[in-house]
């Protein structure tokens, strides 16, 4: 992830804010488990150890329990993003889950309503997409079962989004679309993302993208001559 002037520390920072906001987020769907999955890293470890006991202390009354009960976090290999993405699917297919929704931890204005539309599309078709306007995802579920390899894509390519439906519509499966989205990954989409958090206050919603509200600010601050 590169954004101009905001590297170094605060880069840091911004990216755990975001992370914590999509936690947050992922918490207030009603019965969803949360499984937070991360490259084995040294570094990664670290920062999901940070956000996991920042977590657990924002957290009170039934809000701290169902924390306790609903979330939990993984490491995986350091892989190919396609192998990792396979092995998120068919972990959670594994231990029983029907239907699995996969979000980017560059998303902080994925709104909570955004991913119960996504589980409510899943009861209706075996996979639903949440496609970016440069024609990658920012949300990929699927419903009961792996319906394609996913290792097997080339996921850094231009045309992952049409070469992963076209593969669903080869083998007759149903899927659906979620509205175009973004994830952060360049400072357009920091303008954004300040822009629908901005957004999201006029409406009364004081929670989506929070944290990463309480860390842009600190930011521009520092920016600002």
């Amino acid at each position: 992830m590169t954004l101009g002037a905001i590297k170094g520390e605060s880069l840091r920072f911004l990216h755990q804010a975001m992370v914590t906001d999509t936690i947050v987020s992922c918490l207030s769907v009603d019965g969803a488990d949360v499984r937070l999955y991360h490259i084995d890293d040294p570094d990664r470890s670290r920062l999901v150890g940070i956000i996991s006991d920042y977590l657990k202390t924002k957290m009170t009354g039934p809000r701290e329990d169902y924390f306790k009960k609903h979330y939990s976090h993984f490491a995986l290999e350091k892989t190919s993003w396609g192998k990792r993405i396979q092995h998120v699917f068919a972990d959670c297919f594994k231990v029983g889950y029907k239907n699995v929704l996969v979000i980017g931890s560059r998303t902080p204005t994925v709104t909570p309503a955004m991913m119960q539309r996504a589980l409510r599309m899943l009861k209706e078709c075996d996979v639903v997409f949440g496609p970016t306007p440069e024609g990658r995802y920012y949300i990929i579920g699927m419903a009961k079962e792996m319906h394609v390899d996913l290792s097997a894509f080339n996921w850094k390519s231009p045309a992952i989004y049409s070469d992963i439906s076209e593969a669903f519509v080869e083998k007759d499966l149903a899927w659906s679309e979620l509205e175009i989205w973004y994830c952060v990954e360049s400072m357009d989409e920091v303008e954004m993302m300040v822009r629908d958090i901005n957004q999201y206050r006029f409406e009364g919603n004081e929670e989506t993208g929070r944290e990463t509200e309480v860390v842009m600010e600190r930011i521009l601050a520092r920016l600002e001559p």
